[in-house]
């Protein structure tokens, strides 16, 4: 127990090192990048409108929570390796053999929902947004709450496209048969539409845009989980093959 403890934290260690690294390589540019990822509003601002900052702070304190959050999301391969490496050696043969491929699948669909956000949901709501305001209001965006704003549609739009991942790993341990999730597809299109009008804006096509990815990417993990699905029996046989070449 008390070295499965030490390499836990000597591991801990690398991976803050690593996310400290890339901060430090990153700052100097925060506000380079803070440029880049408020471009899609920007964009879209009336011609002698800007973004403002309403604190004393957030000039310094939000392109630093933008860097901050970017070197976490940048490590991420790192950190699932760091991971892997540390629950490898309790696995069996054929288990590394799909849980390596998950590990770098699940960094990969992470990094294309926050690309699918910026490149494809962000111009269309903040299209949307300021185009249907008051005549006489000026948007004026804070540069603070817009950050969280995008943050958050970040993470909800890089968890959702784990999907495949948890439908994937839920059939090969056995939780469920591909058949019974087929049978359930009613149910999760609602909760996809559901999960997308608390996720996103209150409003028609930012919902819809996390909603139909969320289901198909939801049939995708149905799918690859009717290639690894096994029989009761097939999979009893595999075991004990297993265990007596162990043995």
């Amino acid at each position: 127990m008390v070295s499965h403890l030490v390499e836990l934290r000597d591991r801990l260690l690398r991976t803050l090192v690593i996310v400290l690294l890339l901060f430090v390589g990153m700052f100097p540019f925060a506000n380079e990048i803070y440029g880049f990822v408020s471009e899609p509003l920007r964009a879209y601002l009336p011609e002698n409108s800007t973004m403002i900052a309403t604190q004393v702070a957030s000039p310094f304190l939000t392109p630093f929570k933008l860097t901050m959050v970017l070197s976490v999301f940048a490590a991420m391969p790192f950190i699932l390796y760091q991971t892997w490496a540390f629950i490898a050696p309790g696995l069996y043969k054929k288990e590394r053999f799909i849980v390596l491929p998950l590990f770098a699948s699940s960094v990969m669909l992470f990094y294309a929902g926050m690309a699918f956000a910026y490149f494809v949901v962000f111009p269309l709501i903040f299209g949307f947004f300021t185009s249907v305001g008051p005549e006489n209001v000026t948007v004026m965006t804070d540069i603070s709450s817009y950050l969280d704003f995008v943050l958050k549609l970040f993470f909800a739009f890089g968890i959702a496209f784990e999907i495949p991942i948890a439908t994937f790993i839920l059939i090969w341990t056995g939780m469920v048969t591909p058949s019974a999730l087929a049978g359930k597809r009613p149910y999760v299109l609602v909760c996809c539409f559901v999960l997308g009008m608390l996720l996103t804006p209150p409003d028609v096509i930012s919902q819809s845009l996390l909603a139909i990815p969320m289901w198909l990417l939801f049939e995708i993990g149905i799918l690859f989980g009717r290639l690894i699905h096994k029989q009761p029996k097939e999979t009893a046989t595999d075991d004990a093959e297993e265990g007596s070449s162990e043995s």
